[in-house]
């Protein structure tokens, strides 16, 4: 019986561990759809990698012993979606610099029309395959509505999204009802809010806003945003 107990010990040991729990699985979308121009597409690029290097991001990110993990990808028309950075877990400054030099270095694939539901859709399925996470939020910036997929509040109704959070970041200049749009059709989940950034110039200060409002812990009781049918 000792015997048996002491190898059944052994082979516990041997298997593998479960990921690591995190805090946070972010998954990031960029519009890369055809009114995003090659300064629209830099602006959105360079704004990540400044947030990434930002002091108080940087400790948010880790004055925690629970890490965020994040990937990234870029969106565009129904069928044009692809992985910018794999899912990192941003638990050293290394770490953080990794990912942010994957996004610096990563060429353009698309220039479709813009399918927000489907790019909701693959953020969906990105984090079916992130580290095990306390929560998980989505968040995608657009500078402009849906003219091509199925509509967000379709992806809503016919999937089951449990807990997950989507934010969004609309990017104005293009078209003024953006910010509405986003308000109306794409927020989703506990504590889902926009970010505005009325120009190209303004989306790094945009975006660092909201990275740093999604790493944080939540409140207690925060409301969910409203299911739009």
């Amino acid at each position: 019986m000792l015997r048996r107990t002491a190898l059944l010990c052994l082979w516990l040991t041997t298997l593998p561990h479960p990921a690591l729990a995190c805090r946070l699985a972010l998954v990031l979308g960029f519009d890369v759809s055809l009114s995003v121009d090659a300064a629209d597409y830099a602006a959105q690029r360079d704004g990540i990698v400044a947030a990434l290097t930002d002091p108080r991001l940087r400790a948010l990110l880790l004055d925690n012993p629970q890490p965020v993990a994040m990937a990234a990808f870029e969106w565009a028309g129904h069928r044009e979606q692809a992985l910018i950075a794999d899912w990192t877990l941003l638990d050293s400054p290394a770490a953080i610099d990794r990912f942010a030099a994957t996004i610096a270095a990563h060429p353009r694939r698309h220039r479709g029309l813009t399918a927000v539901g489907s790019a909701l859709t693959y953020a969906v399925a990105q984090l079916e395959r992130a580290p095990v996470c306390t929560r998980q939020t989505i968040d995608l910036a657009g500078d402009g509505v849906r003219n091509n997929g199925p509509q967000p509040r379709r992806i809503y109704d016919t999937s089951d999204l449990g807990g997950i959070t989507v934010n969004g970041l609309a990017i104005g200049g293009l078209d003024p009802e953006v910010l509405q749009w986003f308000r109306d059709n794409v927020l989703h989940g506990p504590g889902a809010f926009v970010e505005f950034a009325a120009s190209r110039a303004d989306f790094a200060a945009a975006f660092r806003r909201k990275l740093i409002r999604e790493v944080q812990e939540p409140l207690l009781g925060m409301a969910a945003a409203p299911h739009h049918g």
